[in-house]
This record gives structure tokens, C-alpha cells and sequence, in this order.
């Protein structure tokens, strides 16, 4: 038992003359004192040796040794921290670190402002799904079953049917307002849409249209043109200049495309405008009695007019980018360019 006492006193002596300067004397202390393999560990292993009657006592003795050792690690761990090195104190008064702030995509800036200068005109916006039906998409429109835009390479059909598949146009949301039959109806519908098409500088599988629609009574191409007049010069500016061209679609007629003078070269030829001068922005034309007929609307009272132009194409123009893929790469060099556009 003496023996037990001695090895205690010189145990805690021995804890005391340990000096702690950082973390890693620290870890050697506990490594020491207080480890599996550790002085502690060592002393609880003479208490075999402890006669039966004094074994109580003994357990208290280290017992007090334990808590004495375990009390000094955390003494020491205390007063490593507080005079732990944590650089220059804060400043308060600094402002913070500048975060940085995202941007609009350039096609929904320009989305955003297709929609605003139609809603000038009374336009309203309507949406729909992008998976869709053969009669929405096709049928409605139209469009006869041996029509070109129905076959494999220009349509994502899903799960090989012919009677589902991803939206190529949102002339499909059109139906299904036409079907509500709330007319007079004045309204644009911007979305997502999808074709089979090889991927270039002018084209991609995906790109985003708006596309335009206006059924009352007597409504005629003169409302057409001077709509798409207001379109153009609000987006593009007084000086440039446009042309109508007689054109064929299923769903409108007559119909006619809508080419404006190139900005990108000014009117004097470059690969966007195919050295012509002009560059073609959208599709429009009278819709077609069938169109209104197949909706529930007697085309012998209501007339209109549709249009459709891609946003990816007014995007390019508006500011003057040559390549369409740029658009879906993700390229933050290219992107920031945007941040304070329109």
C-alpha cells in the first residue's frame, strides 16, 4: 500500500513538471498520463497487489489520481486556447466581402421582353405542357398524317409512340386555349420546344419560341402586320427594316415570313444572313378556318391571325451573337456579358 502512495505522489508530480506550449506537447500529455498504455493505466494495474483489506481505500486513492490527472488535461487545454494565435482581431467597421450577384440568362431577358411589349398590345401570357399529343401538336393544326414534320427526324416521339411526343411548337398551347372557346382571344405563349435537328452554329435539338395568336371578329392581315410593325421597331429600333414574304404553313392562310435587314452586318452580307442582307425572325399569316373549325370556332364569324418566332434568333440579333450554341454551354465568360442587358 506504501508502495501505491509513493507511486501517486510521484505520479502527480510528475503531471504538475509537464509542460504544454501547443496542441501537439498536449496529445503527448494525454498520450502519457491518460492513454490505454498510459502511467494511469499502469498504476490501476498495482492494485492486484493490494492486500484485500486495503484494496477499498486504494481504489479511492486513484480514483482522486484519475479525476487530479484528468482535471489538469483540461486546465491545460483551457490555457492553450486562450492564448491561441487567431490572426489580427476583426474589424467591424470593413465592409464585407463582395458576393457575387448571378444574372438573367440573355434568352430570358429577351423573353421578358417579347412579353412586355405584347402586353402593351393587350396580349396575355399562356403556357402549357411540353409533352404533348398527336392532335394538339399535329392534328389540330392541320397538319395531314404524311406531312414531313411528323417523321422520326424532325420529332421526339416518347416510348415509340406515334400518339405522345416533346412539343415542337407552342402553336400547341393555342389549341388548347382555342378549345376554352373565351373569345375575343389575344395571347403569346413563350416556351421551351424540340426537334430532331443536327446541332450547329444555327440550330439545336432544343430553343424556345414565342409564339402569338389573336382571334375576334373581323380581324385581318392589316392587324398582322401592324402588330408585328410595333414588335420590331420596339425591339430592334426605328432604323431597321422589314419585309413580308409569301410563305406556306399548314395552319395559316395565307402565311408569310418576316425577314428584318441583318444587324449584325449592317445589310451587307455575313454567314448569319446568308449574304443576303436580311434575316428571317418569324412565321405568321391568317389562321387557317380548318385551325378554328377543329377547335369549336365558327370560322364564318371569327377570323385571326398567329405568329411564331424563335427567342434564340432575336437573342442573336439583338446582340449580334453568331453562334447558337452558346447559348446552352454554360460559359460564365459569356454569360456575365448580360448582367446588365435590356
Amino acid at each position: 500500500m506504501d508502495v501505491l502512495i509513493n507511486q501517486i505522489e510521484a505520479f502527480k508530480q510528475e503531471i504538475n513538471a509537464f509542460n504544454v506550449t501547443d496542441k501537439t506537447s498536449l496529445e503527448e500529455f494525454r498520450i502519457k498520463f491518460l492513454g490505454t498504455k498510459g502511467l494511469l493505466k499502469s498504476l490501476m494495474g498495482e492494485m492486484k497487489n493490494v492486500p484485500v483489506e486495503q484494496k477499498k481505500e486504494a481504489g479511492q486513492l486513484l480514483n482522486e489520481c484519475k479525476q487530479f490527472a484528468e482535471a489538469r488535461f483540461e486546465e491545460l487545454s483551457s490555457g492553450l486556447s486562450d492564448h491561441q494565435d487567431n490572426g489580427p482581431a476583426l474589424d467591424l467597421t470593413l465592409p464585407g466581402t463582395p458576393m457575387n450577384v448571378g444574372g438573367r440568362h440573355p434568352i430570358s431577358l429577351i423573353q421578358n421582353k417579347i412579353i412586355s411589349i405584347f402586353a402593351r398590345l393587350g396580349f396575355a401570357v399562356a403556357e402549357g405542357p411540353e409533352m404533348e399529343d398527336d392532335w394538339h401538336n399535329f392534328s389540330a393544326l392541320n397538319l395531314p398524317e404524311d406531312h414531313p414534320a411528323r417523321d422520326m427526324q424532325d420529332t421526339f416521339y416518347l416510348h415509340k409512340s406515334p400518339d405522345w411526343l416533346l412539343r415542337t411548337h407552342t402553336s400547341s398551347v393555342q389549341i388548347r386555349e382555342m378549345q376554352n372557346k373565351q373569345l375575343p382571344l389575344r395571347i403569346i405563349c413563350p416556351g421551351r420546344v424540340y426537334r430532331n435537328e443536327t446541332i450547329s452554329a444555327r440550330a439545336h435539338c432544343f430553343f424556345h419560341q414565342v409564339e402569338g395568336l389573336y382571334i375576334a371578329e373581323d380581324v385581318s392581315f392589316a392587324d398582322l402586320k401592324q402588330t408585328l410593325y410595333f414588335f420590331v421597331k420596339e425591339m430592334f429600333g426605328e432604323d431597321v427594316k422589314v419585309r413580308f414574304r409569301p410563305s406556306y404553313f399548314p395552319f395559316t392562310e395565307p402565311s408569310a415570313e418576316m425577314d428584318i435587314s441583318c444587324l449584325i452586318c449592317g445589310g451587307g452580307g455575313c454567314s448569319v444572313c446568308k449574304r443576303t442582307g436580311w434575316v428571317e425572325i418569324l412565321g405568321c399569316g391568317m389562321v387557317h378556318p380548318a385551325v378554328l373549325d377543329n377547335c369549336g370556332i365558327d370560322s364564318s364569324k371569327y377570323t385571326g391571325f398567329a405568329f411564331g418566332m424563335g427567342i434564340e434568333r432575336i437573342t442573336m440579333l439583338k446582340y449580334q451573337i453568331k453562334d447558337l450554341r452558346l447559348f446552352s454551354e454554360n460559359d460564365l465568360r459569356f454569360l456575365r456579358q448580360f448582367s446588365d442587358a435590356v
